[in-house]
């Protein structure tokens, strides 16, 4: 291979040469944006933004600046850790675990079937290349069933998209005249690059519009030229109001409809039939504003819109995915500068079917969209009495006991397994369940990527090397695999020997041979991953091994785009294109654009058999129809509040910081709640509230806050975690959020839950 030792990842202080910085991303959020850290020994002691990143150019936000209390959370596990039959935890060597997770797992696969295993999760915010190694032992398995924490997200917005585009689109924030933001506060959640630059950006632009719907008035909403406080739960009217003054006034674009869509006149048709008037006094938006929005829309030369959890855990939420497109696509904003596109992708997260023949869950029947069953009907797989529920359970860099529905059922049904795993850094919720668990390598113990990749016309990625060597006692994902595929006897030296030879002698060597030795043994090709990583990976520099699974992606790019993968910089022809842009990746760690574009190629881009848009999804329009008749209000007498359980604030994150300090503002994750809802219930903040929901009920301290709307009410993600400093039984700080979840309010037709909108009772506690 080529020459990659000499990788830039240090740089030093001109004022001070002495002064190290390591370059990394942050690991907080999607955006994965680029940073420089200073080391003590092992402690980040100062964090600053990457001026060099290909995506974020210097830009970081409060979050990244205390990376350390993730990367030396008290919590970490250094050893793997076996349950004992009295329910207590003993050390255990690796080689023994190795083999014992292997032979129960064989065990499960021989007597019950390798579908009766189930493999959850495989990557966190930028923590994605143990998902690509997990397909290995997968494949070893014979195990089918998969899930992760996208199919109680946006499986639905799939599902909409792989109808529509047969492919995942994403709008260009930085050059839209108008940017819409639904069910997001990306203040906080970000999601695009630079976000709080480019959000001020737009409020200082008085020839830009920003639109915000959302019923808290948020950071973001507070910029916006147009804040829509549509009721919790009504999205789907108000968007529904917004494409029917579209048609009613004759704001549709005609002929570029008649160019690049099907199923126009029948969409039409729907939203004729919406009686904008009652569906504003619906969603409690007036309907001169509605219009007022709508024409701004229509007039502007690029629209993009930024869906998030708000409206995807939330009822209609697989509709309100299709409103908000049928609206972009009705005005013809797509494909030009600023508009919505399609784009690239380096690993696609999903795979968009156009066809409408998902498969469905053999125990539950929920529909498998893109592979992944509904996290909603997970528990109930394994809790089943049918003789196709899950026995085990793969859990890799999850913590679903916390993170999914009805935290209580999800403990149940882990215990009821005939073996579970989990592989983590911590000893997590969900750790706690299980019979096995494996220590990984931290984010900045190892090599790592994302693959949130969704840029046009230029599309980047970033390899990103480690800062730190795994700390004793920990392996790296890819290397807990390779053990595992050995263990379970689908590859060996044998099979390796000739490929590594292959890989000392260049790159196109080893290309030719690993693509023959694939398709001459169908059982090396399906641990493709590992394979490439003992052979492959033992050419890279040190600390960069597991990279080696990103050469395929590389040679899959370049396969698909070859002329835009030279537009980016990269130089070859067939295979070497894909080497060159895989050493490209390797040897920088600002990362590299991998594909450029022209803007006229956006339509090339999308999937559906003729290349042109879908309006007309029947599941969706005869929604839309039947909205007049739907419900509105989910509330009761008893429960008369609407709970978002699960708010992005500053100092949320990930559950592996557990350590309450971290947070600087709001340490004990404070109910939020409007001043009449306060004056109501006579409580004032820093009291005590219980929640009780028809999941469970918590005690939480009071916030009142004034951007709250009477009647919804909000606690954050990321707290209720278990933190014992000093040993012994841990304390909780905040409340757990899926304490008070339930697994059956979820969404028809992806299984999304609804943990934005839970009914909800509050009362003060007076002792």
């Amino acid at each position: 291979m080529t020459d990659l030792a000499k990788r830039p990842a240090l740089t030093t202080d001109q004022a001070d040469p002495t002064t190290v910085w390591h370059k990394t991303v942050c690991v907080l959020c999607s955006n994965n944006c680029g940073v420089e850290v200073r080391l003590d020994g092992r402690t980040i002691t100062r964090v600053r933004g990457n001026k060099a990143h290909v995506s974020s150019k210097g830009y970081t936000c409060e979050k990244a600046l205390r990376l350390d209390h993730y990367q030396n959370a008290t919590s970490r596990l250094t050893t793997p850790m076996k349950r004992l039959d009295d329910g207590g935890w003993v050390a255990v060597d690796w080689d023994t675990a190795i083999a014992e997770i292997a032979d129960a797992l064989r065990r499960v696969a021989e007597e019950r079937g390798g579908d009766k295993i189930m493999y959850y999760g495989g990557g966190g915010q930028g923590n994605h290349l143990c998902g690509a190694y997990g397909s290995a032992t997968r494949k070893a398995l014979g195990i089918t069933r998969r899930s992760n924490a996208l199919a109680q997200e946006k499986t639905g917005e799939a599902w909409v998209e792989g109808r529509m585009f047969g492919t995942h689109t994403h709008g260009e924030f930085h050059k839209a005249e108008v940017s819409v933001f639904l069910g997001k506060n990306p203040w906080h959640s970000h999601g695009f690059d630079e976000t709080r630059r480019v959000l001020k950006e737009i409020a200082a632009d008085g020839s830009r519009s920003m639109v915000v719907i959302d019923p808290r008035r948020t950071e973001t909403a507070d910029l916006a030229d147009f804040w829509l406080p549509a009721k919790p739960g009504t999205d789907a009217f108000l968007l529904a109001a917004i494409g029917a003054v579209l048609v009613e006034e004759g704001l549709v674009a005609t002929r570029w409809l008649a160019a690049n869509g099907r199923g126009v006149e029948e969409t039409i048709a729907a939203f004729e039939t919406v009686p904008i008037g009652s569906f504003a006094e619906r969603c409690g938006i007036d309907e001169a504003r509605i219009r007022e929005v709508a024409r701004r829309l229509a007039a502007a030369e690029s629209v993009s819109v930024y869906e998030d959890l708000g409206i995807e855990m939330a009822p209609h939420s697989t509709l309100v995915s299709y409103l908000q497109r049928a609206v972009w696509v009705l005005l013809g904003s797509f494909a030009k500068p600023g508009a919505m596109t399609a784009h690239t992708a380096m690993a696609p997260l999903f795979s968009y079917g156009a066809s409408g023949s998902e498969p469905t869950d053999p125990v539950t029947g929920g529909a498998i969209i893109s592979g992944l069953v509904p996290c909603n009907e997970i528990a109930d797989g394994v809790l089943s009495d049918s003789p196709q529920r899950t026995r085990a359970m793969i859990i890799e860099s999850a913590n679903p006991v916390h993170s999914l529905a009805d935290s209580d059922k999800f403990r149940r049904a882990m215990r009821s397994l005939d073996f579970s795993v989990v592989i983590d850094v911590a000893m997590t919720e969900t750790a706690e369940q299980a019979d096995y668990v494996l220590p990984a390598a931290s984010q900045y113990e190892k090599v790592e990527t994302t693959f949130f990749n969704m840029a046009f016309p230029e599309n980047r990625c970033c390899i990103r090397p480690p800062i730190l060597a795994p700390l004793d006692g920990t392996l790296p994902e890819p290397e807990i695999h390779s053990r595992l595929v050995r263990a379970l006897g689908a590859i060996d030296d044998d099979d390796l020997e000739p490929l590594r030879a292959a890989a000392d002698r260049g790159s196109a060597a080893f290309g030719e041979a690993f693509m023959a030795a694939a398709t001459a043994n169908p059982t090396l090709a399906a641990v493709g991953p590992v394979v490439l990583y003992e052979t492959l990976g033992r050419t890279l520099p040190a600390g960069m091994e597991g990279a080696a699974v990103l050469w395929f992606s590389a040679q899959q790019v370049a396969l698909r785009h070859p002329d835009q993968v030279r537009a980016a910089g990269h130089d070859g022809e067939g295979p070497a294109l894909g080497d060159r842009l895989f050493e490209a990746m390797i040897a920088n760690p600002d990362g590299v654009a991998f594909t450029r574009h022209e803007q006229g190629q956006a339509f090339d881009l999308l999937r559906t058999p003729d290349q042109k848009i879908n309006l007309a999804i029947p599941e969706l329009l005869d929604a839309l129809r039947a909205l007049p008749e739907a419900e509105t209000d989910h509330t009761t007498e008893d429960f008369p509040f609407v709970l978002s359980a699960g708010e992005r604030r500053s100092f949320t994150a990930n559950t592996i910081i557990r350590d309450p300090a971290w947070r600087k503002r709001d340490p004990e994750g404070a109910l939020r709640l409007s001043p009449g809802d306060a004056a109501g219930l006579g409580v004032e903040t820093g009291d005590r509230v219980r929640v009780t929901t028809p999941g469970g009920s918590a005690v939480a301290v009071a916030e009142v806050n004034d951007t709250m709307m009477n009647g919804h009410v909000a606690i954050p993600n990321g707290l209720g975690l278990g933190y014992a400093p000093a040993g012994g039984e841990p304390e909780l700080t905040g409340v757990a959020p899926n304490e008070l979840t339930t697994t059956d309010w979820r969404d028809p037709i992806a299984g999304t839950p609804w943990h934005k909108h839970i009914p909800a009772r509050l009362e003060p506690v007076t002792t």
